[in-house]
C-alpha cells in the first residue's frame, strides 16, 4: 500500500480568506430553527431563530458581495433556505388549520340546516 499524500503547509506570507461570522450565525440559527420546532415554547423560540437566520443570511450575503475575499456564501444561503423554509411551513400549516376548521364549521352548518 502506498502512503497518503501529505500537502505542504501554506507559505508564511499567504493569508487564509476570512470566514463571514454572519454566515456562520445564519447557518447555526437556521439549524436551531428546525431543532427548536418541537420545543417552540419551552427552550428556544422558533420565530426568533427563524428571523435571526433570515436577517443574518441576508446581511452575510451583502457583506460577502462587498468584500470579495470573504468566504461563507454557501453557509449564508443554507441559513436563508432553512429560515424561509420555516416561514413557508408555518404559513402552510396555518392555512391548513384554517381551511380544515372552516370546512368543518361549514359542514356542521350545512347538516344542521338541512335536517341532520
Amino acid at each position: 500500500m502506498s502512503e497518503p499524500e501529505v500537502l505542504p503547509p501554506a507559505p508564511i506570507g499567504e493569508s487564509v480568506q476570512p470566514l463571514s461570522s454572519l454566515a456562520v450565525a445564519s447557518l447555526v440559527t437556521g439549524i436551531l430553527t428546525w431543532f427548536s420546532l418541537p420545543l417552540a415554547f419551552l427552550v428556544l423560540p422558533t420565530p426568533v431563530c427563524m428571523i435571526a437566520a433570515i436577517v443574518c443570511g441576508h446581511m452575510a450575503r451583502a457583506d460577502i458581495r462587498r468584500n470579495p475575499g470573504t468566504r461563507g456564501d454557501g453557509m449564508a444561503i443554507a441559513g436563508l433556505v432553512m429560515g424561509w423554509g420555516m416561514v413557508v411551513s408555518i404559513v402552510l400549516l396555518i392555512l391548513a388549520v384554517v381551511l380544515f376548521f372552516g370546512g368543518l364549521a361549514a359542514f356542521i352548518a350545512y347538516v344542521s340546516a338541512h335536517g341532520g
